[in-house]
């Protein structure tokens, strides 16, 4: 695959959703697990915000791999790894918390009747910021793509 160029707009796009997800998913009530459970369309809300959350995050993340890099047609888990391996995420915590990201999102999708209210509470309450600070990891490395001199690059040099 030849890399074509990061489009600046697809990422704002994605990150976008990202964005409104995690607002929607930290309106929640979340003070406790039993809060939390005794509406079941808390966990409900909360696996589809997640859901939708990381499917934008990882398309955010091959978008730059196959049209920054030339490198498409990748499983989660090495969207999530390559991301690290070209440094469009940063840190070797943030890196192995990208790649257990991969797995829970393939666990919503293809196990999603063994994803648990209490599972969905405990990303409520502790992986949110993961999320976060891997989409402006993300936003940065588009930047840094866009920017690199090239044809590919010139009509989507536009800063975010």
């Amino acid at each position: 695959m030849t890399p074509t160029g990061v489009d600046l707009k697809v990422v704002a796009e994605r990150l976008d959703i990202v964005r409104a997800c995690l607002l929607d998913l930290r309106a929640l009530p979340a003070s406790d697990l039993a809060s939390f459970a005794a509406d079941r369309r808390n966990p409900a809300a909360a696996e589809s915000f997640l859901r939708r959350a990381l499917e934008a995050l990882f398309d955010t993340a091959r978008h730059l791999l196959a049209k920054g890099l030339g490198l498409g047609r990748l499983e989660y888990r090495d969207v999530a790894r390559l991301s690290v391996e070209h440094r469009f995420v940063s840190g070797a915590d943030l890196g192995a918390r990208f790649v257990k990201i991969a797995g829970f999102r393939n666990r919503l999708t293809h196990y999603y009747d063994e994803v648990t209210a209490a599972e969905l509470f405990a990303v409520l309450k502790t992986d949110l910021d993961d999320v976060e600070a891997i989409a402006r990891e993300l936003k940065r490395a588009a930047s840094r793509l866009a920017a690199r001199p090239g044809p590919a690059n010139r009509e989507n040099a536009n800063p975010l």
